[in-house]
């Protein structure tokens, strides 16, 4: 595992690890490793990770695999299950290759990881420790709900190995998948949240966007998210990368001071008057 490349081998793999296997160029979903083959991660039922209804969903592949008449001897039919499930690593990683997720990083190391959803600067707690944080998570589904910009796999993966939570009336999420689109110039979460993603997802159905509109807005914010803008004046172009630099540096949960470490016997009901209050300003904001 290098500067570049955070990819190991199914050898490597030790419990209490953060792992990930993308599923596009952008786009990564991520899990705990508890031993014994097993993975604990957090997804949308159906594999809809962004669940907008609209034509957004199929940008972003499933991530739970779809076995069609043949199920996972192991795992049976996932695509059915909503929240934090368990998975074998072969359904977890959906033919994708492996990669671990690292802790305690320097910030030029943060920096020199172009993609998000790779490292963060925030140290990891024990091993056993994370394993019990997922477990409980597990047995008790308690991570809320699913969105793919405020509570999503990776803010799972990384509640897990920390303990803490992002609270802000801004940006509840952790991900740094997430972070690093915010930090680029907030295009794709403005298109995103436009779109009716976030944590009023279900007002997308009631909204006309075109295909072309949604395709546009993400190759924008693929483009910036990759630092690669191309106005054909090299100042503004290192000017927009430096601020997208230490953009990812502020939003990093490591950095962040909006932070606060929550036991895991907790944050089940923490979740629940999280969704009660989002609920509620939803209907006040109809």
């Amino acid at each position: 595992m290098g500067l570049f490349s955070n990819k190991i081998s199914r050898d490597e793999l030790k419990a209490g690890d953060h792992i990930y296997s993308w599923r596009s160029y952008i786009y990564s979903h991520h899990g705990i490793y508890v031993g014994d083959g097993k993975v604990i991660h957090f997804n949308r039922r159906g594999g809809l990770e962004i669940g907008t209804g609209t034509y957004l969903d199929n940008i972003i592949q499933i991530s739970v695999p779809r076995h069609g008449d043949n199920p996972c001897p192991n795992c049976g039919d996932q695509s059915i299950l909503d929240g934090v499930i368990s998975s074998c690593l072969d359904c977890f990683l959906a033919g994708g290759s492996l990669y671990l997720f690292q802790y305690d990083v320097s910030k030029a190391i943060l920096v020199a990881k172009q993609r998000g959803g790779t490292c963060t600067t925030a140290p990891s707690d024990p091993p056993e420790e994370v394993v019990h944080r997922a477990k409980c998570l597990l047995w008790s589904n308690g991570f809320g709900e699913y969105h793919l910009l405020d509570n999503n796999c990776e803010d799972f993966a990384i509640y897990c190995k920390t303990g803490l939570l992002v609270f802000s009336v801004t940006k509840s999420g952790s991900s740094s998948q997430v972070n690093a689109v915010c930090a680029a110039g907030g295009v794709a979460s403005l298109a995103l949240r436009y779109l009716g993603v976030g944590r009023t997802a279900g007002q997308a159905a009631s909204l006309a966007v075109s295909p072309a509109t949604v395709v546009s807005a993400a190759t924008r914010a693929v483009t910036m998210t990759l630092g690669l803008v191309t106005t054909g004046f090299a100042a503004v172009a290192v000017a927009g990368y430096s601020n997208y630099c230490i953009g990812r540096v502020a939003y990093d949960v490591g950095v962040r001071k909006d932070v606060r470490k929550v036991p895991v016997e907790e944050l089940a009901t923490l979740m629940a008057v999280r969704n009660i209050l989002d609920n509620t300003n939803s209907d006040k904001n109809k």
